[in-house]
């Protein structure tokens, strides 16, 4: 009986509008792509338009939501902002304003019972777990966001935003070939459910498996595997060490797409401001780590 009341009490905790999510869109793209399959119907150009999708809405988080809005490590004109918002929300993961309060809680209170995605309570828990489950009550500082009247448009329509621009748009694009509802299961369900996990594993792998070459204070560690399906993402114990850098991958062959889209952002005058850690400082860093 106990045992009963407490999965009951689990069930009426989650956080069903996001279980529901996370549950269904994985069923969809796979049940979707099988179904396309065995009639013969995925189309090249509906597979190039996926990974478009996946790599702008990708990059709109690691670019807009991670380095931008959370850590502020440079500073974006109003229609880069617009571009990452939209983008972002594409890519339902929340809005910039709550997906940068969950992140700055994480690197405030990192390994804590504070920390969102805490990795101490296990893998899966950091990976997906803390999506759906109960939650820890936020409370990092955001009011340089709220102050931002974009962030808070895009905080307040993000259901409409995300539907629009993350399904109906690859859907209306696909349908110029004669493939919407290829647009709409490859190059929407199927390319959210691929870039959810990309951004779950920074939460889970980074803190699990790597190196610390920066600081073994925390659990953060650098992956250059991690980095490879993360957009760069994948060197978080520097990420850690030094988060207002607007580099994860600090060394010229580091793999790191975000940083070099910055880098051409500026180049065009859409970012400024770079924030960069001194070298003499990473030097410290690497011979503390190193004893």
């Amino acid at each position: 009986m106990k045992s009963l009341k407490r999965f009951a009490a689990l069930l009426k905790s989650l956080q069903w509008d996001n279980f529901l999510f996370v549950a269904l869109t994985p069923i969809i793209a796979i049940g979707g792509c099988v179904f396309l399959a065995r009639h013969d119907a995925i189309r090249w150009p509906t597979l190039a338009l996926a990974l478009l999708f996946a790599v702008v809405t990708g990059l709109s988080i690691t670019a807009g939501y991670h380095r931008l809005f959370s850590h502020r490590s440079f500073e974006a004109s109003p229609l880069l902002r617009w571009f990452l918002l939209v983008f972002g929300a594409a890519a339902c993961e929340n809005s910039a304003l709550s997906w940068s309060r969950d992140h700055r809680d994480h690197h405030s209170f990192v390994d804590t019972d504070r920390d969102p995605y805490n990795i101490r309570r296990g893998f899966w828990f950091a990976h997906i777990g803390w999506i759906v489950f109960p939650r820890i009550e936020t409370t990092a500082n955001v009011a340089d966001l709220e102050r931002d009247p974009i962030v808070m448009f895009q905080h307040r329509h993000l259901v409409i935003m995300s539907v629009l621009a993350g399904f109906a748009l690859p859907m209306a694009l696909a349908s110029l070939w004669g493939d919407a509802l290829g647009g709409l299961i490859i190059a929407g369900f199927a390319r959210v459910v691929l870039n959810h996990h990309c951004t779950y594993m920074i939460n889970s792998v980074c803190h699990y498996f790597g190196s610390q070459p920066y600081s073994d204070k925390d659990s953060s560690r650098d992956s250059w595997i991690s980095a490879l399906f993360t957009y760069g993402e994948g060197y978080h114990n520097y990420h850690h060490t030094f988060p207002s850098d607007y580099r994860n991958g600090v060394r010229a062959y580091h793999w790191d797409p975000t940083k070099w889209l910055i880098r051409v952002l500026a180049w065009a005058g859409h970012a400024t401001d770079l924030r960069r850690t001194p070298n003499e400082t990473i030097t410290r860093a690497r011979k503390r780590v190193a004893g």
